[in-house]
């Protein structure tokens, strides 16, 4: 299926300045809803500007118009010269240099977060080594006393389907939402105890 050009930036602008259905966007850039659920709550593509495809010549107002009215209707791209952006084939998780060193705080915060959450998921998922994992766990990774635990997401090291589908295969739901330890009610004050002898009373309420 042809993809628009720089579908992201693309998502972004159909969620704000559409009413479509997370599954149309979705299904029109190529993402999963999930991650286009993501982009509307403000947990992916934080501060990406949108790109206008009425602007781009990839979609026609009338075209959004169509599907604004028919919740199962799917956007249909313009025909275009352009050549078309490449699906990426499967392989080994290539990690820009600059993220690298933020890798054990994404462990951190898997280890911590999904304990569910095996270690070949894990270093599948974020592109690591077992022994990478075991270093972080143990705290004997070189960088420990530095290592703070971080969402791989909101890090670039992986996307919310990415996560979403590790945690289901390891029967864990995403996303898991801890609830705060209820506060102990405060003792009420203690009364002052009052004299049995009502003439004491009376002397020292003068």
């Amino acid at each position: 299926m042809a993809l628009p050009m720089m579908p992201k930036a693309t998502a972004v602008w159909l969620v704000e300045n559409t009413a479509l259905t997370f599954i149309q966007i979705a299904e029109f850039c190529g993402f999963h809803e999930l991650e286009v659920q993501a982009i509307a709550d403000g947990e992916v593509a934080v501060g990406m500007v949108g790109l206008d495809p009425i602007a781009n010549d990839q979609l026609t107002q009338e075209e959004i118009d169509r599907c604004l009215k028919d919740a199962a209707a799917r956007l249909e791209l313009m025909k275009s010269d352009l050549p078309q952006p490449r699906v990426r084939p499967k392989g080994a998780r290539y990690t820009p240099v600059s993220k690298r060193q933020d890798k054990p705080d994404a462990i951190a915060w898997l280890l911590r977060n999904y304990p569910a959450l095996k270690d070949p998921a894990i270093s599948k998922l974020l592109g690591t080594t077992k022994t990478t994992i075991n270093a972080v766990r143990d705290r004997t990774h070189w960088n420990s006393t530095n290592i703070r635990p971080q969402d791989p997401i909101e890090l670039g090291l992986c996307t919310v389907i990415e996560l979403s589908d590790a945690l289901r295969k390891a029967g864990q739901t995403f996303p898991v939402i801890e609830e705060a330890p209820e506060e102990p009610a405060a003792a009420a004050p203690e009364e002052k105890p009052k004299s049995a002898d009502p003439s004491i009373e009376t002397l020292f309420s003068r």
